[in-house]
């Protein structure tokens, strides 16, 4: 069944698990499920990964900084999975290197070094390096820094391209047979017997109703509401949310280096080549009493992240310099922690349901680098109401796009060779975001003509197509934003034609 192809709620029969919510942790769900065989319906509300998944850091960590809070379960569990998605997706998920300049103020020398020696151990490291001492002086990671800062460390983690992981999920999850409904809310559920009744109206407005056996509530931010006005339930848990922002400016600095910088407050703020010319810079940490929809980063916080560069950095950028800016609340289980910065980041489920009702399993917390361990303990939780349920299967399984061979840059250099025709840098970008699927995308294309109409950049007609017919995409905003990063790339005349020509 092509992805994109969506039917009637009569033709679906009864679900084994219906899916609300289709961010990272709904997306990793449905696949797990629908690769152990059973029969899964996922509905998202607004497009897929609008809320929090395209709105993160866009790292695949441990969590240094969680061993200050003890997090050591976590952290364990994060850099065993940073490895496990890796392998799995090495087109979207790739090491990088990151600076820490020592500022004794925050942190004393021993410190930092006991805790990247546990980062280093705790998770079975296997294809990463180690951390290592940095004399900033006279190493090149040093020469954009400030003089006062003689001395660093450098240890590895893992980029990756947020949005397009969730959406490689739910294109594995449709392959093996999951529907996947985006722009369609959950509206109410109700136990009937042994199943759930589901309502769901369309943004066009159509409603559909589904009978399944078991609910997964893995609607992040709204899980509350999920629980309370959808299904009628009281919840014993909470979710804290906690605002974090993001600054875009261009790349600042030489090499390939990220940097992680200590405040004077103790938190760290990231510093991450984006992009190949850009830098993504953040976050911050605010507790959000608003709607999750409302977020957006204010004067404050744009301050304080500069701050934080100019502290560190000979020539920092200012508010001129700022290309594009984001905020994304992050729904944290709320363990009644004072300071934002120590709300764990581990995951807690809630199941309401007990002598034969059919349950619903909801979700509290987690954060992306965790998601598919999380996806493997929902299905365990939900074990008792499926016994013929297969077994757990995603850590040896690569994503869509994910089965490169060797390595990336082997693989760079054979599509290259193959689409000798086409512009290198179109052929590089397919690579990065489509992996093995690329070949699927360029088909017959030998030349930029075959690629249909530039929208601008790196930006052809026919990546439009694959995106509007494989991967749900609708408005500009899907293409340009989540699903691509084209939208930091094209000028505003480009962008305007573009949603003109949509």
């Amino acid at each position: 069944m092509n992805a994109t192809v969506s039917r009637s709620g009569s033709d679906y029969g009864l679900l084994d698990l219906a899916v609300i919510g289709g961010g990272i942790n709904g997306g990793g769900i449905a696949r797990d499920a629908a690769g152990r065989g059973l029969k899964v319906l996922l509905c998202e509300k607004d497009d897929f990964a609008e809320g929090t998944s395209s709105r993160s850091g866009k790292l695949i960590h441990g969590g240094l900084r969680y061993l200050e809070y003890y997090e050591f379960r976590l952290v364990r569990e994060a850099l065993i999975e940073r490895e496990v998605l890796l392998a799995s997706a090495p087109h979207i998920i790739w090491p990088m290197r990151f600076v820490l300049p020592h500022s004794p103020e925050q942190r004393p020398a021993w410190l930092v070094r006991t805790g990247l020696f546990l980062y280093d151990h705790l998770g079975g490291r296997k294809q990463l390096p180690a951390s290592r001492n940095v004399d900033l002086a006279h190493e090149p990671e040093g020469a954009p820094l400030r003089p006062e800062f003689q001395r660093g460390f450098e240890y590895s983690d893992c980029w990756v391209d947020d949005a397009r992981l969730v959406i490689l999920n739910l294109v594995e999850a449709a392959r093996k047979g999951a529907v996947i409904l985006p722009r369609t809310r959950a509206v109410s559920a109700r136990r009937e017997g042994d199943c759930w009744q589901l309502e769901m109206r369309s943004e066009s407005g159509e409603l559909r109703t589904v009978r399944a056996k078991a609910l997964v509530n893995a609607a992040g931010p709204w899980v509350q509401d999920v629980v309370q006005g959808v299904a009628g339930l009281n919840s014993a848990h909470n979710v804290r949310l906690v605002k974090g922002s993001h600054l875009v400016v261009p790349k600042f600095w030489s090499g390939s280096q990220a940097y992680l910088l200590q405040n004077t407050d103790r938190r760290v703020i990231f510093v991450n080549p984006y992009e190949t010319d850009l830098a993504l810079i953040g976050t911050t940490d605010i507790v959000h009493d608003g709607r999750a929809e409302d977020v957006a980063i204010d004067d404050r916080e744009t301050d304080y992240l500069l701050a934080v560069l100019d502290r560190y950095f000979r020539a920092a950028p200012g508010r001129a310099d700022i290309i594009h800016a984001f905020s994304g609340v992050r729904p944290l289980y709320d363990d009644n922690a004072d300071n934002p910065s120590a709300v764990t980041r581990d995951y807690v489920f809630e199941v309401h349901g007990s002598d034969g009702q059919p349950p619903l399993l909801s979700i509290f917390g987690g954060k992306i680098t965790t998601f598919r361990k999380l996806a493997e303990h929902a299905l365990e939780r939900l074990g008792p109401w499926f016994p013929q349920m297969g077994p757990a299967w995603t850590a040896g399984a690569c994503l869509p796009g994910g089965d490169l061979g060797s390595s990336f840059d082997r693989f760079l250099a054979d599509l290259t060779n193959e689409y000798a025709g086409v512009p290198r840098e179109v052929v590089a970008h397919y690579a990065r975001l489509y992996g093995s699927c690329a070949r699927d995308l360029l088909g017959p294309a030998r030349n930029a003509d075959d690629l249909g109409r530039h929208f601008g950049g790196t930006f052809y007609e026919r990546e439009l197509t694959y995106l509007r017919e494989r991967e749900w995409a609708v408005t500009a905003a899907d293409v340009l934003d989540r699903r691509t990063k084209h939208g930091l790339h094209l000028s505003r005349a480009e962008r305007e034609a573009f949603e003109l020509y949509l």
